[in-house]
């Protein structure tokens, strides 16, 4: 009796929680033997039975893209409040630091995929999802148009249009070619699975192109010289990864060819990771040296012919050519043509990403959010409205600010301009009162606008723009579906800072990130680290602690096992070579 009431509530728990109908297993205290084993078919339920009407309420939200931005945001957003709509060339996402990893079978491609309808699946509602690429916003009539990508010759239409209440865009960016001749026709990049698998497949080919007969020590040596174009994040760890498959795997396997190897590194200005630590930067630089990767600073490339590369030295002005058998180009990314359109309906001209506030919404635009690498915040500076600061500061209306009245307003000044946080910092100052002290270091009791307007004048010189990285990506998506989720609660209730401009408090407090620290793989299992606190690390622990932190990261417990299987299998049995 107690068995069958036991199956009867398994039955039950399983048909409520379909992620767990796939394999069921059940142990038994007692004999600790396993009793059953089965499969069932996950039970979508019954659909409720609501209204039209209601359902009529409900804002459509339209998503543009599956990366890392939108991918947050899915995540993150109530869908039970909103009619969710996903439009996206691809459907999966795609863990891109470890793109180089793939390049080199370190990492199988299909291990950093998730498919994006089983993310979808874990919201517990309704994601409609279609797989096509947005070809044109239609701003003024909240229209999207999208394009099927299937090449196949299928039966139906493959254009349609979405209308949208809320647009967020999330279409990350595409690579910059700087206008060089020969880049597109040439170049390999490195921004999608596709770019890697071609890369796997070309490093290969290279090798057995090499190993033909009749072929002279010249016509082997061009064909093993791997250039990388951008001395960035990702050409450094794909120069790295590429050392270590050709050092501990393909050298073993083409003995022949094992001297005629060469990498090139070739970077426009005077350091790699030029966005480190000056003591990463300098580690790097000694590591590729040992290895044998050459590093060419200072140079920029003019054009790319079918087998060879030009490029200007900056410092003497000259122009030299050298062959080459596979290049990558890495050189940083610009806006997608669907963006650049918007850009030109809405008037943002001569910039390399849509224009935000510092809530995220597009410039221009009614209800339109952009996240990710193809958009830019537009921070306000503190000097543009330091006057209405002070008239909001000073409540007695004398005509000079007090220490007590500025420690009034300061919280909301930290949280509108977060530049003035970073000034505060890069001064070593431990209060915000002191910034109202004089060249002495005396306190003062009061400032008139004048003596405000000089102790502030240098606070925007610390405004930057973000990087265009997975983590400032990920933390946009996540802050955007909060946003949506409190919004109804929020227009009754705002939780930002004074509107010095208008009256009352904004709705929502500006996006804010938080940086976690940047690795640099650089090869033979060593790795640079950059973490929170200006803590500088280096060497094989701080590798193991990459492997740490980019398996957490992994999307779900499918890829962080596959990622780590992967792994272990490079340990014990090295990559695989084969041309698939």
């Amino acid at each position: 009796m107690k068995g069958s009431s036991f199956f009867s509530w398994a039955s039950r728990a399983l048909h409520s929680h379909p992620a767990f109908t796939k394999v069921f297993v059940v142990f038994t205290v007692s004999t600790g033997s396993l009793l059953t084993y089965s499969e069932s078919k996950s039970d979508h339920g019954t659909e409720n039975d609501e209204s039209s009407k209601t359902e009529a309420k409900k804002k459509r939200v339209v998503v543009l893209g599956t990366g890392w931005a939108g991918t947050s945001f899915l995540k993150g957003l109530d869908i039970s409040s909103f009619d969710v709509q996903v439009v996206s060339p691809r459907n999966y996402f795609a863990f891109t630091p470890l793109l180089p990893s793939v390049t080199c079978g370190t990492v199988e491609a299909r291990s950093i995929v998730e498919p994006i309808r089983k993310i979808m699946k874990k919201k517990h509602g309704e994601i409609q999802f279609w797989e096509a690429e947005c070809v044109k916003i239609d701003a003024a009539n909240k229209k999207v148009f999208c394009r099927s990508n299937h090449d196949t010759d299928l039966v139906g239409n493959d254009e349609f249009f979405l209308e949208y209440d809320y647009l967020v865009i999330s279409l990350g960016a595409q690579v910059n070619t700087f206008n060089t001749s020969g880049v597109m026709e040439h170049c390999h990049f490195l921004k999608e699975i596709e770019d890697a698998q071609k890369i796997r497949r070309s490093i290969v080919d290279c090798f057995e192109k090499a190993s033909l007969p009749g072929l002279s020590n010249e016509e082997m040596r061009t064909n093993l010289h791997f250039v990388i174009v951008g001395g960035g994040p990702t050409g450094v760890e794909f120069a790295a990864e590429l050392h270590d498959f050709i050092t501990e795997d393909l050298i073993r396997l083409y003995p022949m060819v094992k001297d005629l190897v060469k990498i090139t590194l070739i970077q426009s200005g005077d350091h790699i990771l030029n966005t480190f630590d000056e003591r990463i930067s300098s580690f790097a630089e000694k590591k590729f040296q040992r290895d044998g990767i050459e590093v060419q600073t200072g140079c920029r490339v003019v054009s790319v012919s079918d087998r060879e590369i030009k490029m200007k030295l900056k410092s003497k002005g000259e122009i030299s050519s050298i062959p080459y058998g596979m290049v990558v180009w890495s050189t940083g990314i610009g806006a997608r043509p669907v963006i650049k359109d918007l850009m030109e309906q809405i008037g943002q001209t001569n910039r390399r990403a849509l224009a935000t506030d510092e809530w995220l919404r597009v410039l221009g635009c009614d209800n339109v959010y952009a996240i990710g690498d193809c958009a830019t915040i537009n921070q306000r500076k503190v000097m543009e409205d330091i006057s209405l600061i002070f008239e909001v500061a000073d409540k007695d209306n004398s005509g000079t600010l007090t220490v007590k009245e500025f420690q009034d307003v300061i919280e909301d000044i930290l949280i509108r301009y977060p530049q003035v946080d970073l000034y505060l910092k890069s001064k070593h100052l431990r209060n915000v009162a002191d910034l109202l002290k004089d060249s002495q270091g005396n306190d003062r009791e009061e400032v008139d606008i004048e003596e405000f307007k000089s102790l502030l004048s240098h606070v925007d010189s610390k405004m930057k723009s973000l990087p265009a990285t997975a983590q400032v990506a990920a933390q946009q998506g996540a802050y955007l579906a909060r946003c949506f989720n409190h919004m109804e609660d929020c227009k009754t209730k705002p939780e930002g800072p004074l509107r010095f401009r208008e009256s009352g408090h904004h709705q929502f407090r500006p996006f804010q990130y938080k940086h976690f620290g940047q690795f640099a793989p650089l090869g033979g299992e060593q790795t640079a680290a950059e973490l929170p606190g200006d803590w500088v690390s280096m060497g094989q622990s701080t590798q193991w602690l990459w492997y740490s932190v980019y398996a957490s990261k992994q999307v779900s417990w499918r890829t962080r096992f596959l990622v780590m299987s992967d792994w272990t299998r490079r340990f014990l049995f090295g990559r695989d070579s084969s041309r698939i």
